[in-house]
């Protein structure tokens, strides 16, 4: 049971209701975290400006659901593991680029670089070096798309958090989280 309340639409707001209500018109469900975010249309209406206008850049979208699961795996989010398992499979990853990603690499060059890049982001809490950034560029990734990573891994973490403090239940074919074993 979510440790957050979950907004359904038979009670919600009208103003909660018809962002449910658009959202579902788009995917066909409203994902349970979404319902969690609709506490506060501001800031479900924030995440979903933001989610929409990351989505229109140049990063490919196999990277930013790449970056997405490693992210997920990484800071420990079941619910974000399962969901972009779920989405990934739809975007075009197979099982073993799903499995790649949430350890944090690929076979792709650039996108084992933009995972790398975007998995340090979150360790040093943004605090990379100038090395990093020029390995980066090495791999192919131009100004725009370094913002956009960051972007994402912003965007991410803000899901992750949202997913881990209120428990949310995976409405997701449900993917076990494996957490590193402590040496």
């Amino acid at each position: 049971m979510s440790r957050i309340h979950v907004v359904e639409p038979a009670t919600a707001t009208p103003e909660q209701k018809a962002l449910l209500d658009a959202i579902h018109g788009q995917l066909g469900m409203v994902p349970n975290f979404l319902k969690v975010f609709a506490n506060s249309t501001t800031a479900l209406q924030a995440f979903l400006g933001l989610y929409g206008i990351a989505n229109g850049g140049s990063l490919d979208p196999l990277d930013r659901e790449r970056i997405a699961l490693a992210l997920a795996q990484q800071n420990g989010c079941q619910y974000c593991v399962s969901a972009h398992t779920a989405i990934g499979r739809k975007t075009g990853l197979s099982a073993e680029e799903i499995a790649a990603a949430r350890a944090g690499t690929s076979d792709d060059d650039t996108s084992a670089a933009i995972l790398k890049f975007a998995r340090s982001l979150m360790d040093k809490r943004g605090e990379v070096s100038a090395l990093e950034l020029t390995e980066l560029r090495a791999a192919g990734v131009d100004e725009a798309q370094v913002v956009e990573i960051i972007t994402h891994v912003g965007m991410n973490f803000l899901t992750n958090i949202l997913g881990k403090a209120s428990l949310v239940e995976i409405d997701f074919p449900s993917v076990k989280l494996e957490l590193p074993t402590a040496a």
